[in-house]
This record gives C-alpha cells, structure tokens and sequence, in this order.
C-alpha cells in the first residue's frame, strides 16, 4: 500500500525564526516546544511517520498539529500553537460574586444584625444569599473561596510568634549560663548540658 504524502506546511521564514526562538528558550512550556518542533520538521518537508518517530510521540498528534498550523494561516505563532478552548461545565459563581463574599466576610457580623462577633462559613453563606449576592451557597464552597484566596506566605501573626519564641529561647539560654555550675549526678555539671 501506497504511502500518502501529507499536505505541505507552509512556514514562511518570519515564522520559522519565532518557531526556532521558542525551542531554545529555556522558561518555554515544553508542550510548546513540542509544537514547534513539529512545525519546523513540517516545514522541512518531514512526514508524518518520520517527524513521530523522532519526536518520540504518536502520528496523530503530528497530524493534529499540522493541521491546526495550516488551517489559520493569518494567525500569530503563539496563537497557531496555543491549546484550543475547551469545553467544560462553566464557573458557578463569577469573579464579581467571589469578591463580594470575600468583602462580606470583612464587614463586622455585628454590621449585618449578626449576634456573633465572628463569622463561620455558615453564617457567611446565609448572608450572602440574604443579600442577594447569590441564590444559593454552600458553606464548602465558602470555605474554597478562603482557601484560595489566602496568602500562600506565613501570616504576620505566625511570624511574629517565631521571632518571639526564638527571642524567648535566647534569653533562656543566656539567663541558664549564668546560673553558678554545679556538679550533678552522674558527675557532670549541669552547664555542660545547656550548650
């Protein structure tokens, strides 16, 4: 059986210089080098079979990419190698609707007729739907929200605690070695054991 010959891909030299630009960055994702790759090969005029061999990967993503370059030809290299949208169930709530919870939960409780001085996911939840922020919320997904939106680095309050405790064990050591030595037990002075 004959083998098909695929269609010519089409890189002009412009495009051919972004593509080879890509494959040496040293920060670019490597899917993306993978695609550019592929191109560049396409581009040489390399088949199919021989571009998946040497790549190391399937025909049919060889084919796929090669015909994504060629069916956007106008289109910028970034936006010819860049994944398609995907399809997928749609956010439930939208950004706006995050931050106004987020907002919420700074507000006082006591603000909002509240009889607690601190909120829970629970309350917070009520309140955002009382207000009309949503039409309906778990405490869960009040909980996510926090998680997320929290700092990734330590709290002030962490840090400070750490500093203090640190502080704290410094001048304990200080305040150990200056009591006089005396002979323990098992004939050892006690101030050898502090340091």
């Amino acid at each position: 059986m004959p083998l098909l010959r695929p269609a010519p891909v089409l890189v002009t030299d412009r495009e051919r210089r972004q593509l080879e630009s890509l494959e040496r960055q040293a920060t670019c994702p490597q899917q993306l080098v993978l695609r550019a790759r592929i191109i560049l090969l396409a581009g040489q005029g390399v088949g199919v079979r021989p571009t998946a061999d040497q790549l190391g990967i399937g025909r049919s993503t060889v084919q796929a990419w090669r015909r994504r370059w060629a069916e956007n030809p106008g289109a910028s290299v970034a936006e010819r190698l860049s994944d398609a949208p995907r399809s997928g169930t749609p956010p439930t709530f939208t950004t706006e609707q995050i931050c106004a919870i987020v907002a919420l939960a700074c507000e006082a409780p006591e603000d909002s007729g509240r009889a607690i001085t601190h909120w829970t996911q629970r309350e917070i939840a009520d309140e955002a739907i009382k207000r009309g922020i949503v039409d309906s919320i778990s405490s869960r997904s009040i909980g996510r929200f926090f998680k997320r939106s929290r700092p990734q680095t330590a709290s002030l309050a962490i840090l400070a605690e750490g500093q203090a405790g640190r502080a704290f064990r410094g001048k304990m050591r200080g305040h150990l070695r200056n009591l006089p030595p005396r002979i323990g037990a098992g004939g050892a002075r006690d101030q050898d054991c502090i340091d």
